[in-house]
Formats: structure tokens, C-alpha cells, sequence
């Protein structure tokens, strides 16, 4: 049985990676996730469309790294010393404007996983996955120093309940998530769940 040749990458600087990374997103913003083609990142970078795949082997590789990239915070090392200090950081961590233009692109993005199983099957490995790690070590850090109870039923709907809050703002309020409104949330909604 002959071994399988190893993808060959070129190297690419961090800075180039990034200014990549910025141009898919503007992409996004500008056309959609349907509508971006590995054709334009490759015009708008002044890239080869090989190089771009032989990088990140689809777009929905190359759209999710870009969308985990420009992240701003890793929730699991987040460790204020509660569980307050450290959902407010998580807040906080993003400015309002950031935070309104993330909300935008994962809306679209979430329209768009009803017809691509790649592009949903990249969120949950590159994106969903590491975040729910992130969430689960700071849960556990709080159970550790008794602010809430391991069995709190609660406990595995914390993303459920801060994403929600991030989509849905828009739709019953008409205004974009702030950092004012999620940290009132956490206090409101979120923490109380937690201790119950």
C-alpha cells in the first residue's frame, strides 16, 4: 500500500495571513457566504486560487479560520477568579462595533449551513467546538469554587443562552448587542440560572 503524499503548504507570514484573513471577511460582509468564490479571495489578495487551497483545502475552511482568527478572546483562558468577573470579561472583551459586525456575518452564516454541510461541519470543529471547550473549563472553575452547583441543569446551556442573546437582540429589540446589554443579560438571566 503506497503512503499518502503529505499536503505540501507554502509559507505565508502572519501578516499576510491576516491581511488574507481581513479580505475574506470583507468578502463575506460585501457578498455572502454563497457568493464568495475562492476566485475573488484569490483577485481580491492578489493570490493564486491553488495557493488558497492547497492552504486551507475549501472555502469553508478558509471563511471559519478567517471568522476564528479576528476572535478576539479565547474563552478558556479567561480566569478573573469568578464567574461573574469572568463572563463580564468575556463581554467586554469585544467593542460594540466588532461585536455588531460578528453578530451580522454569524447570522448569514447561519442561513448559510442549511445548504452547506461543510461550511457547518468547519464552524463545529474550528469554531463551535474550541469555544464550548472554553466554556466548559470556565463552568468547571466555578463548580470548583462553589459558585454553582455541578449539577445545575443549567450548566450545559450557557452558550445556548449568550448566543441567543447575540441573535436574537436584533430581532425583538431592533438594536445590535453591546457589551452594556450582555453584561446586564449575564446578571439578569444568565448568573441567576447558574445559581438556582
Amino acid at each position: 500500500m503506497a503512503e499518502a503524499t503529505p499536503v505540501r503548504r507554502s509559507r505565508i507570514t502572519p501578516e499576510r495571513e491576516a491581511e488574507l484573513y481581513a479580505a475574506v471577511l470583507d468578502l463575506l460582509r460585501e457578498v455572502g457566504y454563497d457568493a464568495l468564490t475562492m476566485d475573488a479571495v484569490a483577485s481580491r489578495t492578489r493570490s493564486s486560487k491553488a495557493t488558497l487551497y492547497r492552504q486551507w483545502g475549501s472555502k469553508a475552511e478558509l471563511v471559519v479560520k478567517a471568522l476564528r482568527h479576528q476572535k478576539p478572546v479565547n474563552i478558556g483562558e479567561i480566569d478573573t477568579g469568578t464567574l461573574r468577573g469572568d463572563l463580564h470579561e468575556l463581554a467586554t472583551r469585544e467593542d460594540d462595533c466588532r461585536m455588531e459586525q460578528d453578530t451580522s456575518l454569524m447570522r448569514g452564516l447561519a442561513m448559510a449551513v442549511h445548504e452547506n454541510a461543510d461550511l457547518l461541519r468547519a464552524l463545529r470543529e474550528l469554531l463551535f467546538e474550541p469555544e464550548m471547550t472554553g466554556f466548559e473549563r470556565m463552568l468547571q472553575r466555578a463548580v470548583a469554587r462553589g459558585e454553582i452547583r455541578p449539577d445545575n441543569p443549567a450548566v450545559e446551556y450557557v452558550p445556548h443562552m449568550l448566543v441567543g442573546a447575540l441573535v436574537v437582540r436584533g430581532l425583538i429589540d431592533d438594536q445590535p448587542p453591546t457589551q452594556a446589554f450582555l453584561t446586564s443579560y449575564m446578571d439578569a438571566v444568565v448568573l441567576p440560572a447558574l445559581r438556582a
